[in-house]
């Protein structure tokens, strides 16, 4: 049972996903489900990741169109990226609800800082501005979109951590771009994750409601300052820095709670 309190911090929680969605477009899915389980206080790992997946689409979907208008979103490779991602993203979720939340949380972690290192190896490539997406590279865009889904949907997140240094890599866009772009694809994974999860009773409605009237607060500061630093390797290293810290604490919580650690 959650109290005023805990919808309060659920509330919070969602400015700050909604400030990092803005920011760098996957740190605020990173975010939701730890804040979600360690801050909120959710019970249930898959409750938590089913909630979040909600909550972190509506605020992306936020983002995009303040991004939009800013002039960073290139449509054409979102649209392709998504519309692959979507099927990895039902299939992933399907898989992920049948498999232990505490091993979830874990492996979770583990991809977190893999992806944190090559972004920040990336750090001071600046990309092609004029980067599109044709038939040239569309097997290389559909294969990215199709993988990071089917990760998005495993994990309950919205991908963005994902997608971002997926774009950069079928596409050669500038980070700010990719962030901007990315959205679209974590609105689509997010709510085809949050669809399966509510099939199944595990999404905590109120607390979705107050998470994401933060996170449309947030994501207006986020979208600002994302313009602000998307020159010198800034923006990709804050979005690999935020991974780490992210998942070092996750190893921590959730080691403990499978047995590789003693528990806390």
């Amino acid at each position: 049972m959650i109290d005023t309190l805990h919808y309060g911090l659920g509330a919070l929680s969602g400015v700050l996903v909604g400030f990092t969605l803005g920011l760098v477009g996957g740190g605020g899915s990173i975010l939701a489900v730890p804040l979600m389980v360690y801050v909120v206080g959710v019970a249930s790992p898959h409750i938590a990741i089913g909630t979040s997946a909600l909550a972190v689409a509506v605020n992306a979907a936020t983002g995009l169109i303040s991004h939009a208008r800013s002039g960073t979103v290139k449509w054409r490779c979102g649209g392709m990226y998504a519309a692959a991602g979507i099927f990895g993203a039902l299939a992933g979720s399907t898989v992920g609800k049948a498999f232990d939340g505490d091993r979830l949380l874990f492996l979770f972690a583990l991809v977190m800082v893999v992806v944190g290192a090559a972004m920040l190896r990336g750090r001071n490539n600046r990309g092609v501005e004029a980067a599109v997406c044709n038939r040239t590279n569309a097997p290389k865009v559909f294969g990215f979109g199709l993988g990071t889904g089917a990760f998005s949907g495993f994990f309950g997140i919205g991908g963005g951590f994902l997608i971002v240094p997926g774009l950069v890599a079928a596409t050669g866009m500038p980070i700010i771009n990719a962030v901007g772009t990315s959205l679209i694809a974590v609105t689509a994974f997010g709510l085809t994750t949050a669809a399966n999860y509510a099939w199944s009773g595990l999404i905590d409605w109120p607390l979705a409601g107050v998470f994401i009237a933060g996170g449309i607060i947030g994501g207006l500061g986020g979208t600002v300052l994302a313009k602000r630093l998307a020159d010198g390797g800034k923006l990709t290293t804050i979005f690999a820095g935020l991974i780490f810290v992210v998942a070092a604490y996750m190893i921590g919580k959730s080691a403990g709670a499978i047995g590789l650690i003693g528990s806390p």
